[in-house]
């Protein structure tokens, strides 16, 4: 977008410019609003078409979608070129999650074809699911298990309609009345600039600590390791290693980790891998946000803990976490009280 499309300061400061300037930037935030409506601006202005809401689904819920409707066979003429490359010629709940996030980078290396196999994806899983061709209650089940993990949500450029949306997590705000108080938050973005992190493994998990001075203490702890193949750099594709054109060797992945505490707490330290370190401190919308990267080599391993106190809520902590080709329970662990005298 030229001119880049105004966003708010704090975010400007947090995600950069960039989240009004490129479509596929525009959820570096975790604030789905911000995400939608920057989104909808910037499809008005390049086609001049009215949008009245915008809906963000994952593959992860395509392959929910895909056991009610059954496989989808790719029958368009425009994938007869792709035929010799390896790719499914059917969809199935099963290999649609590999298919989009992995394999089309690293069998398709022309961008204007992955873009084709993705219009005719798509396409005709949406067609599968307007024309009635699922189990209905099998398609709700569907629905609701993404909206429940986080990879559904939902904004309406109407004021009416979002003032009831924000009351619900499928909204996908980070603050407002759908936010229980002692709400944290772990979010993940891209830093490699290529198609690595599909290869990333994570856990999340809060370790609560006694009170200080009257107030909670809460430590949130994100191990990540990077399962990639040791020869990476040489056995993916230049497209998916990203071939070290922003500065990360082939076959490593770089991560922004994004930290959100609660509403007035602070975030105190950050250790990485027991040693502290330096990182970005920021507020958004009266919450304090830390930002750290990390690099991992193949099989590399890192545990990164951001220290949050002067917590003022005293509810039982919980954690969002931007979602990932994981089942959400195996990323988001129990957390770990510590026994107080």
């Amino acid at each position: 977008m030229t001119p880049v499309l105004p966003v708010d300061t704090a975010q400007q400061q947090i995600y950069s410019t960039r989240l009004g300037k490129f479509m596929q930037d525009v959820n570096l935030t975790p604030d789905f609003p911000t995400a939608a409506a920057t989104a909808q601006a910037m499809w008005e202005r390049k086609n001049g078409q009215r949008v009245d809401g915008v809906i963000s689904v994952d593959p992860v819920v395509l392959s929910y979608l895909l056991k009610a409707t059954g496989p989808i066979t790719l029958s368009d003429p425009k994938l007869s070129a792709l035929a010799d490359m390896g790719l499914p010629s059917q969809l199935t709940g099963n290999n649609v999650v590999p298919t989009l996030l992995s394999d089309v980078y690293a069998k398709i290396e022309q961008p204007s074809l992955q873009d084709d196999y993705f219009a005719v994806v798509a396409q005709q899983i949406f067609e599968a699911l307007s024309e009635g061709k699922s189990d209905a209650a099998g398609l709700l089940k569907a629905v609701a298990q993404g909206t429940n993990e986080g990879r559904v949500l939902v904004w309406s450029s109407s004021s009416e309609e979002q003032n009831i949306l924000g009351e619900y997590q499928l909204s996908g705000s980070i603050a407002g009345t759908s936010i229980p108080a002692a709400q944290f938050g772990v979010y993940f973005n891209d830093g490699t600039g290529a198609k690595m992190d599909y290869y990333v493994k994570r856990t999340v998990q809060l370790v609560k600590a006694c009170p200080k001075d009257g107030y909670e203490q809460t430590t949130v702890r994100v191990t990540s390791t990077n399962t990639a193949p040791p020869d990476a750099a040489t056995s993916l594709p230049e497209y998916v290693t990203g071939a070290g054109i922003h500065g990360v060797p082939p076959g490593s992945v770089q991560t922004n980790v994004v930290a959100y505490g609660p509403s007035q707490s602070n975030i105190e330290t950050v250790t990485d891998t027991g040693q502290q370190v330096a990182f970005a401190p920021y507020i958004h919308s009266e919450r304090t946000v830390g930002v750290y990267a990390i690099r991992l080599a193949p099989g590399e391993s890192k545990t990164v803990e951001f220290n949050f106190g002067k917590i003022v809520q005293h509810t039982e902590p919980t954690v969002v976490v931007t979602p990932t080709v994981q089942p959400v329970k195996d990323v988001i662990l129990p957390t770990l009280e510590a026994v107080c005298g």
